[in-house]
């Protein structure tokens, strides 16, 4: 009889967080008898891989290591899984169930509402109810990009990974290879933060521009993570947000809603076309690319070159 998933989680579990080293898939396999069961090598990669990722929607933190000689491991350190005595008001409580509930319409959804049942066993009051209305708004969070929960996952894990990204001027996706630091909604959309190791620098990708799977990767990440990833102001300063400069475009009427909320000052033309004063900074030639024939750059020179330019490659594909 086939011994029970429970009991191979458990024993999963318990070989990860004795451990003062790193275990490799072989080791892990000769020390629980469910996996040396398993009728081939391919049996058992997807038993485990099940296995390891059933652990951490649980909760349980599990680091990938590679070793010197090109091999991974696995651990789950203690100081990583012990929670400190958990006290909450009714305030703190109704705080994180906010939180849950943004989440509700999103892949999340489990992942928040388990985080609230693992509160209650750490001792959230009964007579506390985290879902209980406070407010006639509800906020939610909509997550439709099918990248956003494995880039999440490697965030949280410090894997790196492989997507291939299409930038707002090119015909054709690239492959990017990237160490996932944060994700962030802003104004609307999902932004990844991280190291870009083919450019040895910081980057922030949109996840609406990144097509096909997320591939995962097991070595480690080459680059200090930052102690505070600003996503939003990064985003912010390639969209000229914090442009001290102003360009002058013309517009064509009823177009570029999202230009004209950014324009400190809008003369219409007549004839269909509206001319408007707008910030100008890193990345609005990109952004004023996509609103394609409804924009017409006026000054300054360069900006206007730019934008020519990024037709142009557009064009040749």
């Amino acid at each position: 009889m086939a011994i029970a998933k429970a009991e191979r989680l458990m024993n999963l579990a318990l070989c990860l967080l004795g451990t003062r080293r790193p275990l490799s898939k072989r080791e892990l396999r000769q020390s629980i008898e469910a996996y040396l069961e398993a009728g081939s090598d391919d049996s058992f990669n997807r038993m485990f891989e099940r296995d390891k990722d059933d652990l951490r929607e649980l909760g349980l933190v599990i680091e990938t290591v590679e070793s010197l000689d090109g091999e991974v491991g696995y651990l789950a350190r203690r100081d990583s899984n012990r929670l400190p005595p958990i006290t909450l008001d009714a305030e703190e409580a109704a705080a994180l169930g906010l939180a849950a509930k943004v989440w509700q319409q999103a892949r999340l959804a489990g992942a928040a509402s388990g985080a609230l049942q693992k509160l209650r066993a750490a001792g959230l009051p009964e007579e506390v109810d985290p879902y209980e209305p406070h407010s006639a708004l509800e906020p939610r969070i909509p997550v439709h990009e099918a990248a956003f929960e494995p880039l999440m996952l490697a965030c949280r894990d410090r894997r790196p990974v492989v997507f291939d990204y299409r930038k707002a001027n090119a015909a054709q996706p690239e492959a990017r290879h990237v160490e996932p630091w944060a994700l962030e909604c802003w104004r609307g959309h999902w932004y990844l933060a991280g190291f870009d190791r083919d450019r040895g620098a910081e980057r922030v990708f949109r996840l609406s521009r990144i097509t096909g799977k997320v591939r995962s990767r097991g070595a480690r990440f080459t680059a200090p993570v930052p102690d505070v990833v600003t996503v939003r102001e990064t985003v912010a300063s390639w969209a000229g947000e914090t442009a001290d400069r102003s360009a002058l475009i013309r517009l064509r009427t009823g177009a570029g809603y999202p230009l004209r909320a950014k324009a400190t000052s809008v003369r219409e033309l007549g004839d269909g076309w509206d001319e408007l004063e707008i910030p100008y900074g890193h990345g609005l030639d990109a952004w004023l690319v996509e609103f394609g024939p409804d924009v017409v750059v006026l000054e300054p020179a360069e900006l206007c070159a730019d934008v020519v330019d990024r037709l142009r490659a557009v064009a040749k594909g």
